[in-house]
């Protein structure tokens, strides 16, 4: 039987979890948020997942008619940087908190 989801993936957010790999041995669970609609979602993921992947997941997510490219994941205020290594080789644990933002400032209109 797998561990309970760490408590902060269980704050303000969605229900349902968005699952990249069944929960288990060798998975974290994750809670990413969307900074333009403050919409929170959990994610499980296996550790060897890369950012990239994870990033584009999200966004498929979160934004059907975005494009990964225009985003970026933040974790503990820095934005993550070689979206190639694994979520592992990147710091994230168990109940981890990212940060989904754009890549670039938009106008306030």
């Amino acid at each position: 039987m797998s561990a309970p989801a760490p408590f902060v993936t269980q704050l303000r957010s969605n229900p349902r979890t968005l699952e990249l790999a069944k929960p288990g041995e060798g998975t974290i669970t994750l809670r990413v948020e969307a900074s333009d609609i403050w919409t929170t979602i959990r994610v499980t993921v296996q550790a060897e997942t890369s950012v990239a992947e994870l990033t584009q997941r999200v966004v498929a997510h979160l934004f059907p008619n975005g494009h990964p490219d225009e985003f970026v994941l933040k974790f503990r205020g820095w934005e993550v940087l070689d979206e190639r290594a694994s979520v592992k080789e990147a710091g994230l644990v168990d109940g981890s908190i990212l940060l989904l933002a754009y890549r670039r400032r938009r106008p306030v209109r």
